[in-house]
């Protein structure tokens, strides 16, 4: 297997842990809630901790990757990723449950931003899309095992059972890691990165926060993302359970096709962006048909359930432009600074997939009755309309510049 591969699976096996990770709440979510003595709260608050950790070790993560590499990087945060997974299961309250997912954020804040900064090393200009593109399509493996198999295995050995299987499956793929992924391409010389002291890392830091075009991509990044992530990981499990009655096996059966439509729209990304040659009209034009699914799920919250599994995976395959996001952030800074300003750009969309998972389960618990999942979709449709007016007011950054 060629250096090249073996990156890629590398890239793919723990994105796609991080992945499962994030999403492994939706389809057992209500029996969770339910063996743990918690209402329904408990899963937008779980899902708001797992991502206000990434929120929380964006900046330093964005620093060691700049300072110490990937490779050493994922690696070193692979363990707390793997304690967080056991402390899931052995959490006897929900109280513990939410530390143990805190701890499981903290490992898993790495692994997407390593994935950018060694696509930007062994990938350049219009290539960087499709490489990224590639690796973010692959990696919805995770979401798909999040699914249906999550609730077989789950059936089988418990919902604790599932999340002790879990973290040992972690550090496999960090053992994996370490084995396959290099920071440089082999082929080439590394390029040279002159010793950086804490203080002038920090000033990198506040180089990136000037950098012109910025604000109107973080506008995107902070609910592009978390839009369709709150539905998938969050409300889409429980919604289908209360509204049309569905048990966990057909439950993950819609939640994998939602993750397969991801993926798809993924992997057409990158050519359609080449095609068009355009970032922000490519990224508007999906966000807005993003708000509309939205919209119509909040007006008819009860349509026919093939209608409204229609839909949520209509809402999967729209949204997978936040990677040209990546792909428009990453164009803004030069190379010795793509670690930091990778977790910047990140951080937008770590700070939207933790405060929309919480707002709108503060928004479902105190809906009167029968209004809850209309607040909750219109919520979320409002925050994505916000987001692509502020993205809006940018400049384009087509992949291909003329001449």
């Amino acid at each position: 297997m060629s250096a090249s591969a073996r990156l890629l699976l590398a890239l793919t096996l723990m994105t796609s842990a991080s992945q499962f990770h994030r999403a492994a709440l939706g389809v057992i979510g209500p029996e969770l809630a339910s063996d743990l003595g918690a209402g329904p709260g408990l899963l937008g608050a779980a899902n708001g901790a797992f991502f206000l950790a990434l929120l929380v070790l964006q900046i330093p993560v964005g620093l060691a990757l700049d300072r110490i590499g990937p490779r050493r990087t994922v690696a070193a945060l692979s363990l707390p990723a793997a304690a967080g997974a056991l402390a899931q299961a052995l959490a006897p309250d929900a109280g513990l449950f939410l530390a143990g997912r805190f701890l499981l954020g903290l490992g898993c804040a790495a692994s997407f931003m390593a994935s950018v900064v060694l696509c930007a090393r062994w990938h350049a200009g219009e290539g960087l899309t499709t490489a990224l593109a590639r690796v973010f399509a692959f990696s919805q493996i995770g979401i798909l095992l999040a699914g249906a198999p999550f609730a077989w295995v789950a059936a089988g050995i418990g919902w604790r059972g599932a999340y002790a299987l879990s973290a040992v499956l972690t550090l496999g793929l960090a053992a994996l890691w370490w084995a396959w992924v290099r920071d440089d391409p082999p082929d080439r010389p590394a390029p040279h990165r002159p010793p950086e002291t804490l203080a002038g890392a920090l000033r990198g830091q506040l180089t990136v926060w000037r950098t012109p075009g910025l604000l109107p991509v973080l506008a995107m990044h902070l609910v592009g993302y978390a839009a369709m992530a709150t539905v998938l990981a969050v409300w889409a499990g429980p919604y289908l359970s209360e509204v049309h009655g569905l048990a966990p096996g057909p439950r993950g059966m819609v939640l994998g096709a939602m993750g397969l439509a991801l993926v798809l729209g993924l992997l057409g990304v990158g050519p359609l962006e080449r095609r068009l040659n355009t970032r922000k009209w490519l990224v508007a034009g999906m966000a807005g048909g993003a708000v509309l699914v939205l919209l119509a799920l909040a007006f008819w919250p009860r349509a026919p359930l093939p209608l409204a599994v229609g839909l949520l995976v209509l809402l999967c395959l729209l949204s997978c432009y936040p990677v040209v996001v990546v792909a428009q952030g990453r164009s803004l800074f030069p190379d010795h600074l793509v670690g930091r300003g990778a977790t910047t750009v990140n951080l937008a969309q770590t700070l939207g997939s933790a405060a929309l998972p919480a707002l709108t389960g503060w928004a479902v618990a105190a809906a009167p009755a029968g209004m809850a999942w209309p607040i909750a979709f219109a919520t979320l449709a409002a925050a994505l309309a916000l987001g692509l007016v502020g993205y809006l007011m940018g400049r384009d950054a087509p992949p291909r510049r003329p001449g």
